[in-house]
């Protein structure tokens, strides 16, 4: 089992790498987000791996992180995604952008994904939505929302409890959402208020 690759970046598509080491070229097929991470080309790269082992091929898929990775094989447990489709899921965004898609069942964020429609979209989210825990969800949602309301009961409970269940501190999630109601607005959907939310905790 090949999994992980170290070499020379040789060259570079839209759905993969070709990775020199050794004087041995390996094809490696990426989410866009971890296409988008690479150096250029002649630079050294690293890349963890999983070996697709087929009747007619052995590919090679690409992950810039070990959690990016694990999305993978949890999205493949979803009948119906396969390589193709789970690394499209991963180009949408940062594992926890996928994460607080799912665990808030936004099914029109997941059919944004190539070869995702509505059904499989609403699959995945059903089946997933309970699994996340195994990157990090916490499962004290209650506590979560008990606490939040005492000091900011005029917050979405279910936004500020999303961000924290992955795995931001109470105090962060609760600055990110109330900066995400004065950029968005309280009416705007639930979803929206959660990446707001991420995309500033990810700035700061």
């Amino acid at each position: 089992m090949i999994t992980k690759l170290r070499g020379t970046l040789d060259a570079l598509s839209d759905t993969f790498a070709i990775i020199d080491v050794g004087g041995v070229g390996y094809q490696v097929h990426c989410s866009a987000r971890s296409l988008g991470r690479l150096p250029a080309v002649g630079e050294t790269v690293s890349l963890l791996t999983e070996l697709i082992i087929r009747e007619d091929a052995h590919m090679l898929l690409g992950f810039s992180t070990s959690e990016e990775r694990e999305w993978y094989r949890l999205l493949i447990s979803v009948q119906g995604v396969g390589m193709r489709v789970a690394l499209s899921l991963l180009s949408l965004g940062e594992p926890p952008e996928l994460a607080a898609a799912i665990s808030s069942q936004d099914k029109t964020f997941i059919a944004r994904a190539e070869g995702v429609g509505p059904k499989l979209a609403a699959r995945i989210v059903n089946e997933l939505k309970d699994k996340v825990v195994r990157l990090g969800f916490s499962t004290s949602t209650a506590k979560v929302i008990s606490l939040t309301q005492s000091r900011k009961p005029d917050l979405p409970q279910d936004a500020v409890s999303a961000l924290i269940n992955l795995g931001y501190r109470q105090n962060e999630a609760i600055d990110a959402i109330e900066m995400a109601v004065r950029e968005c607005g309280k009416d705007v959907m639930i979803e929206q208020l959660i990446r707001t939310g991420l995309a500033r905790l990810a700035r700061s």
